[in-house]
């Protein structure tokens, strides 16, 4: 008797250890395939950023009338924001998740959130700035009787810099840790460091030069006439292009994109462009006769931007150009990408 009576014990005993452990199981089990969902969720979010990301960015045009527009659908459309200023805004770029825009009487504002809303930035001149640029952490921004301005606290705000020359600085550009400027009468400047200090160097023309950009260990600077200048040993020193015979009218901006230099902006809607590398220029079929004033690049399009609101585009490299429909008829004079 007492024998059977261990027996029921035992077995039951072991009926219950069997039973917690399939509660255990399932319970696992349960927690297994809640966390197989959270894990598809996290691939599908990283796709959608990849895509994101491989997609299209944010295009931000600026101009008169402190005039900001933009477009997050790669250029096709865009959209007036919001300005904290009446005053003309010239340039913009982009760097350290931080838009940054110049104008008239030294007016400096800025964006850090893609563009939607925008701030003044405190301005350490009344000059005009005409260009600012991106590099190693500094915004650089040049303008009238060439002034300097450099900003190393993400464009919140800037300091006056010693300039080598009196004359305007138009357009300045960032690479290979050299910043290098160009303005009235020819004039080219560069920094070594960081645009704490400036030199003038040795430029091939007396025209004026309206803008400057670095791409494949080049930098092109383009302006009056058609002019077009570069330099292969770091802004050291400068030769002329050599340009198709037509290409006599101002040219006020350039890019590269796609191993592709583009001086997209001039006169009458003027476009060149350069596939060696900037050595030889030809003229592209331009959709408008406005004047373009400036051009940017990114997600494999090329988007330039002048008067009347005018906005063109081109996503086959330069060769050929649509209009876009713009939301403003006041000049744009500035144009930058958010990679």
């Amino acid at each position: 008797m007492k024998y059977i009576l261990h027996v029921i014990i035992i077995s039951l005993f072991s009926l219950t250890i069997f039973s917690c452990a399939k509660k255990e199981e399932s319970k696992s089990s349960s927690s297994s395939s809640g966390t197989t969902p959270t894990t598809t969720d996290n691939t599908t979010t990283t796709d959608n950023t990849t895509t994101s990301s491989s997609g299209s960015g944010v295009f931000v045009a600026v101009g008169h009338s402190g005039n900001i527009v933009i477009s997050t659908d790669n250029g096709s459309s865009w959209d007036n924001a919001t300005s904290p200023t009446g005053n003309n805004l010239d340039e913009v770029t982009f760097g350290n998740n931080t838009f940054v825009a110049v104008g008239l009487s030294g007016n400096i504002v800025r964006s850090t959130d893609n563009g939607s809303t925008w701030d003044n930035a405190t301005s350490p001149t009344a000059n005009r700035l005409f260009g600012v640029t991106f590099g190693n952490n500094t915004f650089v921004a040049v303008g009238s009787s060439g002034n300097i301005v450099r900003s190393t606290n993400n464009g919140t705000s800037f300091d006056n810099v010693t300039s080598p020359t009196a004359n305007d600085l138009i357009g300045v550009t960032f690479g290979n840790n050299t910043f290098v400027g160009v303005g009235s009468s020819g004039n080219i400047v560069r920094s070594t460091d960081n645009g704490s200090s400036w030199d003038n160097a040795t430029s091939p023309t007396g025209n004026n030069l309206r803008e400057v950009t670095f791409g494949n260990n080049t930098f092109v600077g383009v302006g009056y006439s058609g002019n077009i200048v570069i330099s292969t040993n770091n802004g050291s020193t400068w030769d002329n292009a050599t340009t198709d015979n037509s290409t006599t009218n101002n040219l006020y901006g350039v890019i590269l994109g796609n191993n592709t230099f583009v001086a997209a902006v001039g006169h009458s809607g003027h476009i060149v462009i350069s596939t060696d590398n900037g050595s030889t220029w030809d003229n592209a079929t331009s959709p408008t006769e406005n004047h373009l004033m400036a051009i940017t690049f990114g997600n494999n399009t090329f988007v330039a931007v002048g008067y009347t609101g005018n906005i063109v585009r081109s996503t086959d490299n330069g060769t050929t150009w649509d209009n876009a429909t713009s939301p403003t008829a006041n000049v744009l004079r500035g144009v930058t990408y958010l990679e």
